[in-house]
């Protein structure tokens, strides 16, 4: 019989995951009793997606603002420094700020407007215009900009980050001033030493401070990328990617992935006899249509990921065959010429017209926003994501 269901995506219930815990049983445990009970086969190319969060926590890569706090004196000692670009978010920065206040004795915030750098507005961009604002050029002070366009609290969260930012900082006694920019430049004015909080520009906003003068120039991914007194730290991505767990400490974005994926795959080999791909995934990459905010605020969507997840897509645009190669097909016809049309593509389609309109992004990157939807961030209890089929066409 022919099969008529393309993509099936679960999401798992897993047990609350602890540190210490082995995660890749309990990955692999997971995955083998949801089979069984809900009644579906493992198959060669499924694909077993965990998030980034239970690797972590299993790992116990946690770090206090204690932490935070001595890394940054080390760097920056007794100088003012300028804090730029954070995101507003209670979960992804503020404890970081807290910690990074608690080792600073004067800071010059400088945020991005009208929004941060993935889509959280502090003012809508259609009252710069009332204004005569123009946020390339235009740096504001903190008074100015209330003079401007007063207090807004943002869509989702109704906060008002200006004045939650200021706070945070103020509870250390450290001296706090705030300015308005969307140029790295302009905070060499008013210090040479600067913690750029940027995430996916981060490298160009580095490169700009040192070659203006800058003389201490720090990234978040330079902030506990070692163990401070013994906390966690990771490598490659220091504060990016952590999220809040209490009130003065976070967790960070895991460490040492490959071999966990690696194993997973290997260990359901083993007990399936199929080759299954495994990935660890954070945040998706959409943008939200009501709140302009664009998801991705961890550095990247899987930090790891088995060999068959490498690439992008190569598809064709079905509907374009149809309008186009064989709009004097119908029925049978129609589906025997497309079937065979995908058959025979091009093993690389890009530039093909017949291919427009599909979306070249790596594979992790669609699978991860497919796996974040699905996960969800609340109380679904759903860790781990299975996916069947992906990989299938129209002609399977």
């Amino acid at each position: 019989m022919e099969r008529i269901v393309g993509t099936v995506v679960r999401g798992l219930r897993a047990p609350i995951i602890s540190q210490g815990d082995n995660i890749r049983e309990i990955v692999v445990n997971s995955v083998l009793k949801a089979s069984e009970i809900e009644g579906f086969s493992i198959n060669e190319k499924d694909v077993v997606a965990v998030t980034e969060s239970v690797v972590a926590r299993a790992q116990g890569n946690y770090a206090t603002i204690d932490a935070i706090a001595k890394d940054v004196s080390s760097k920056f000692g007794k100088k003012t420094i300028g804090v730029i670009f954070p995101i507003l978010s209670r979960n992804r920065f503020a404890i970081c700020l807290r910690g990074i206040a608690k080792g600073a004795k004067k800071i010059v915030l400088m945020l991005s407007y009208p929004s941060d750098e993935v889509g959280n507005h502090l003012v809508d961009i259609d009252m710069l215009d009332e204004k005569g604002v123009n946020p390339w050029t235009d740096v504001l002070t903190e008074k100015e900009f209330r003079d401007h366009f007063g207090y807004n609290k943002h869509t989702f969260t109704g906060v008002d980050y200006i004045e939650y930012y200021k706070s945070l900082i103020q509870e250390y006694g450290v001296e706090c001033e705030i300015i308005f920019s969307n140029n790295p430049k302009t905070i060499l004015n008013y210090t040479k030493n600067v913690l750029t909080c940027d995430i996916h520009t981060r490298f160009r906003t580095k490169k700009i401070l040192k070659s203006n003068g800058g003389e201490k120039i720090y990234s978040l991914d330079d902030i506990l990328s070692k163990p401070i007194d013994g906390s966690g730290y990771n490598e490659t991505y220091g504060l990016l990617g952590s999220n809040k767990a209490t009130e003065d400490s976070i967790k960070l974005f895991p460490r040492d992935c490959q071999p966990i994926v690696d194993n997973i795959q290997t260990l359901i080999k083993e007990k399936t006899g199929k080759t299954v791909e495994v990935m660890i995934y954070g945040d998706g990459a959409f943008k939200d249509p009501v709140g302009k905010i664009w998801e991705l605020a961890d550095p990247i969507v899987s930090p790891a990921y088995t060999k068959g997840l490498e690439g992008t897509p190569n598809e064709i645009k079905l509907k374009y065959l149809a309008d186009n190669n064989f709009a004097h097909l119908k029925g049978e016809e129609l589906k025997k010429a497309v079937s065979e049309y995908i058959k025979n593509k091009e093993s690389d389609l890009v530039g093909n017209m017949e291919a427009q309109g599909t979306t070249p992004r790596k594979l992790t990157d669609l699978i991860g926003s497919l796996c974040d939807l699905t996960s969800g961030s609340g109380d679904k209890g759903t860790p781990i994501i299975y996916i069947q089929n992906y990989f299938d066409n129209y002609t399977k």
